[in-house]
Formats: structure tokens, C-alpha cells, sequence
């Protein structure tokens, strides 16, 4: 089995809608895959619609969070198969999504002043329906010549956490983001933890942290991680007694990683299901 937990659509800020994505899945020979769009999901209807036979889908999402503290930074929780109507969780969905436009349209004010003339405007029409982000924004930067492609314009000169044109957001509590989702009945992976390329790496103790507090996995396998790096993951994830995934955290054309660039196995998609609670992978009938 070829499996991918990690990827977005249209519905965030991937450039494939979730019916094309499950499609060009199942072209890349995936058996099974995770649509796991930012803090929300709205593609999960689309691409169960269309899922064709033999591809398996998993619903999911990436929380937005932030480890707490005075030196805190952005991290991605990666949550799989919950209930997506539970309450609580969904109240939290709905905060971080509805600051994306004010923070989206500050940043767009800071590159003006900057002297980038990005419009709102624009980055609105390349986000569509999906949720806006700093790869919309990003867009817009190449479009203008700006920056050569999406990757460059997270920097410190730019869009990165201490990026120039860089806007906070409203995020969870990681630790908050285990509980509720293991209140929706879903399974938890913190996402690319040692990617340094994106301004930060979550140590290992904040990650021992969050293992005790019921996280499930962590994600190894990666293109941010180099072998060393996946090595070391492996080994202290044996030491927490954590899950290991692969992923490929495709984004269309937006990225230049490809549908099951890294996957994961079996048996730990296996256990995985196993623990969820909240909602069940679902099977392709042909749509």
C-alpha cells in the first residue's frame, strides 16, 4: 500500500480542487490518501464525491498552533478522522479561519509599505473559496517579480515568522489543539516538527511535552527533513513511543513536492485507524 497523510486542496491553499486532488492521486498510484486542508473542512464533501475506486480517503485538517510561552512559534498539528461537527473543536476551526482575512490583508498593507504593490484584492481572487494564507500572498509576490517562486518569499526578508511583512494569527494551544481533537474521537501528528528551513524547530523536550499529553505521532518522513534529521526523529519517537508518518504535504503547483513523495506505512496508518473514534477512512466507489 502507497499512503500519503498530508496534503491540500483548493479548500486552503493548494492549487488542485479536492476532486482533482483525489484523482491525481489515485493517477500517482496512492491507495490511500489524506485531504488535511488548514483549519477547516470544506473539501471533504467535493473529494469524497469524486474519490474513484481503489483510493481510500482519510479526512482530516492542520491546526494552526503555537506553543506557548514568551518564546512560542507557530506549529502544525496534523488531526485525523474526527468528528468535524463536534462543537468545541469546530469553535476553534472557525476562530483561526475568520482571522486569516484581517491578518491576510495586514500583511498586504506591510509589503505595500514595503513598497511591493500587492493588492488585497488580488490575493483575495488567488485564495477563491479556499482559506487564505501566506501562500496567497506569496502568489501574488511572484506574480509582481518580486520574489522567483512561493518558497523564496518565506524569509526573514519577507513572509517567514520574522519576516518583514510577517502577521501573527490567531492560533491554538497545542496542547489544547490533543485534547479537543482526541475529544472529537481523531488521532494526532505534529507536522514537520525539525523543519528548520521554516524559521523553527520544536525541541524534543517540548515535544516529550506533548506526547505526554496525548499526541499520537509525528511526522518524519518529509522534504524539510534531510535523512539525518529523519533518523533522528525516528529514534526519539521510539523513545516517546509515538507513530511515525511519511508524508508529501502536496500543494498542487504551488510546491514542487510531488502526490506520495514520502509515505507511510501500513502498519502505522493501521494503528492510526484503529485509534479514531470520531469518523472512518472512506472507500472510493467510482466517483
Amino acid at each position: 500500500m502507497r499512503i500519503d497523510l498530508h496534503t491540500h486542496s483548493t479548500a486552503s491553499d493548494g492549487t488542485d480542487t479536492p476532486a482533482e486532488l483525489v484523482r491525481n492521486a489515485a493517477a500517482a498510484g496512492l491507495d490511500v490518501v489524506a485531504l488535511t486542508d488548514h483549519d477547516g473542512v470544506g473539501g471533504h464533501a467535493e473529494a469524497i464525491a469524486a474519490l474513484p475506486a481503489g483510493l481510500t480517503l482519510v479526512t482530516g485538517a492542520e491546526l494552526s498552533c503555537r506553543l506557548p510561552g514568551p518564546d512560542g512559534f507557530s506549529v502544525h498539528m496534523l488531526a485525523y478522522l474526527f468528528d468535524p461537527l463536534e462543537p468545541d473543536l469546530a469553535r476553534e476551526r472557525d476562530l483561526v479561519r475568520d482571522d486569516r482575512i484581517p491578518r491576510a490583508r495586514a500583511m498586504v498593507a506591510k509589503l505595500n509599505e514595503l513598497g511591493v504593490p500587492v493588492t488585497w484584492e488580488r490575493v483575495a481572487q488567488i485564495a477563491g473559496e479556499g482559506a487564505v494564507g501566506r501562500p496567497h500572498v506569496a502568489t501574488a509576490m511572484v506574480e509582481l517579480g518580486v520574489v522567483p517562486s512561493v518558497s523564496d518569499a518565506f524569509t526573514s526578508e519577507w513572509l517567514a515568522g520574522d519576516g518583514r511583512a510577517f502577521v501573527e494569527k490567531h492560533e491554538l494551544d497545542p496542547f489544547d489543539a490533543i485534547r479537543l481533537v482526541k475529544a472529537a474521537g481523531g488521532v494526532t501528528v505534529l507536522a514537520h516538527p525539525f523543519a528548520l528551513k521554516r524559521g523553527h524547530c520544536v525541541s524534543e523536550s517540548a515535544i516529550a511535552e506533548l506526547a505526554s499529553a496525548g499526541l499520537d505521532g509525528i511526522e518524519v518522513d518529509h522534504m524539510d527533513h534531510d535523512a539525518p534529521t529523519r533518523a533522528r526523529l525516528r529514534g526519539l519517537a521510539a523513545d516517546l513511543s509515538l507513530l511515525t508518518t511519511g508524508s508529501s504535504d502536496y500543494h498542487g503547483s504551488r510546491k514542487t513536492c510531488s502526490l506520495g513523495e514520502f509515505t507511510t506505512d501500513p502498519e502505522i496508518y493501521g494503528e492510526i485507524t484503529r485509534r479514531a473514534t470520531g469518523a472512518f477512512p472512506v472507500p472510493g466507489a467510482g466517483g
